[in-house]
């Protein structure tokens, strides 16, 4: 065909794995994506163990009679220039009005949202923080990212799209606060700016967006029309197959029985806070938790079928076994995405996807935004419905006190079924323990409701020196008096980053 038409014969690969003895392992995984075994004869598989990347003198081998095919291979590899992009600036463009900058116009925003936070007058130490953040932020770069995340706060408000109050550390930020991204005066709450953006540490800043969950699409649609099609995208997610998995499926597609799987992996060491040790780390002397795998090894070199599993385990740990979409991720692109990263249609809607996951997103310098659709955002606006229906009374959910005895004896009983962050049964017990009174009673129950806290018993140790049942005891006999006034409001206790940052402030006379 090629002499026929006249064009050049090109030598290829055609690649699944790295190395021919990983072909066992590809094989495998394809028994895992069939649902079949390899000892199935009818089985989807490659009929050699060819599919491996080869180096330029054994392709040269195989194509040794038209040796032409690999010069015209190379000729073309030769032509090839690709850069991958890492850490640009590839926000997207703000639109500013005529002589401003994206810099000269978030200053002015955030004067003017501070002065209608504190309409009776704004004091020194507000708009000396105000300042000092405006710097930092322009700075660093990042004024076209707060006006984008403060249009899209705007425009779900202009919508009647009920929007969270913001969470994380960007309550931390004032410029946030006279935005109208958060609703939370961070000085009044002792929040740190620092916890959020810190010049020393240049990373992008993360706001995450809480919308109703049933408006969730609109809000991206805005972003679609305001920035392009062609610059707005959906994150994709690649599942990958961990250890307990990896011995599972080998158990199956070598045909064992179940049992054998089972024995394996109740011989694993614990998970602790949700991670756990990888195959590879279980036969690696020096990994801090190999003492802890000695029932897994001894399985493995006394048991030849255990052997033989786990081996093939090694394999698939790690592999990506399917791909999905970020639930909340979405990336906003200066440029269009075409120009930066691989991206794709979803079959099913039409949706723009990335094929870099996240964090490789994140590496070239895209924006990725959190659009987080609340459930609990659309039950409080359907409840404020019902009421000026029913009631004809119309509720403001910022204006509510925030020291009704009712709703504290309500959070003491742990009658908080369907409550954001509190409906568990264990919170609900600890809710019960501890009794709140206050609103910085709850802050800190959801904050101590953490696996660190909690594996320090600091959420009971709260409940019990709140209520008296416990001492409190300094975290350092010598520190009592340095630390009284950022510890006292916690009993003690250290609960938040921002304790810890002011403690080191407080330790090292800064």
């Amino acid at each position: 065909l090629a002499k026929e038409l006249g064009l050049p014969l090109l030598a290829t690969n055609d690649l699944h794995y790295t190395y021919r003895e990983d072909a066992k392992h590809h094989a495998a995984l394809l028994c895992i994506n069939s649902g079949s075994t390899l000892s199935d004869p009818k089985r989807f598989k490659f009929d050699s163990d060819e599919f491996y990347f080869k180096d330029a003198a054994t392709m040269r081998r195989i194509f040794k009679d038209i040796e032409e095919a690999c010069d015209n291979t190379l000729l073309i590899a030769e032509r090839c220039d690709t850069t991958l992009r890492e850490n640009e600036n590839l926000l997207p463009k703000f639109h500013v009005p005529d002589g401003e900058t994206e810099d000269s116009w978030l200053v002015k925003e955030a004067e003017r949202g501070l002065k209608a936070r504190f309409p009776s007058g704004v004091s020194e130490d507000y708009k000396t923080r105000l300042n000092y953040e405006l710097g930092v932020m322009t700075k660093m770069g990042f004024a076209g990212y707060f006006l984008v995340v403060a249009d899209l706060v705007s425009q779900a408000k202009r919508e009647s799209i009920r929007v969270g109050p913001g969470r994380g550390s960007a309550a931390g930020s004032l410029v946030s606060y006279c935005l109208g991204i958060t609703a939370l005066d961070p000085i009044k709450h002792g929040l740190l700016f620092e916890r959020f953006l810190n010049p020393e540490r240049i990373s992008m800043p993360d706001i995450d967006l809480d919308f109703d969950e049933r408006r969730r699409g609109e809000m991206i649609r805005y972003a679609t029309n305001k920035y392009g099609d062609d610059r707005v995208a959906q994150i994709i997610t690649y599942g990958t197959i961990k250890s307990k998995q990896a011995i599972k499926d080998s158990t199956r597609v070598l045909g064992y029985p179940y049992a054998l799987g089972e024995k394996l992996t109740k011989a694993l060491p614990p998970s602790i806070m949700g991670k756990d040790i990888s195959l590879n780390g279980i036969f690696d002397k020096d990994h801090d938790r190999y003492a802890e795998a000695q029932e897994f090894r001894n399985l493995y070199e006394t048991e030849p079928d255990a052997k033989t599993v786990v081996d093939m385990a090694r394999g698939l740990e790690g592999l990506k076994r399917q791909s999905g979409v970020h639930a909340a991720g979405v990336i906003l692109s200066r440029e269009p995405l075409l120009d930066v990263i691989p991206i794709h249609r979803r079959e099913a809607d039409g949706a723009i996807i990335t094929q870099f996951d996240m964090g490789a997103c994140e590496a070239t310098g895209l924006l990725k935004m959190d659009f987080l659709g609340l459930r609990n955002l659309s039950v409080l606006d359907d409840c404020i419905a019902n009421i000026k229906s029913n009631q004809g009374k119309t509720v403001v959910l910022e204006e509510l006190p925030l020291h009704d005895k009712k709703t504290f004896e309500l959070l003491s009983r742990g009658d908080t079924l369907g409550v954001f962050q509190l409906d568990s049964a264990p919170i609900r017990a600890l809710l019960r323990s501890m009794a709140p009174d206050s609103f910085e009673d709850i802050s800190a129950v959801i904050a101590l409701y953490r696996p660190g806290p909690m594996g320090v018993n600091a959420h009971n140790d709260y409940a019990d020196r709140k209520n008296k049942r416990k001492r409190i005891e300094p975290i350092h006999p010598e520190l009592s008096e340095a630390l009284k006034e950022i510890l006292d409001d916690t009993y003690g206790l250290i609960v938040y980053q921002e304790q810890v940052m002011a403690i080191a402030q407080k330790l090292a006379g800064f």
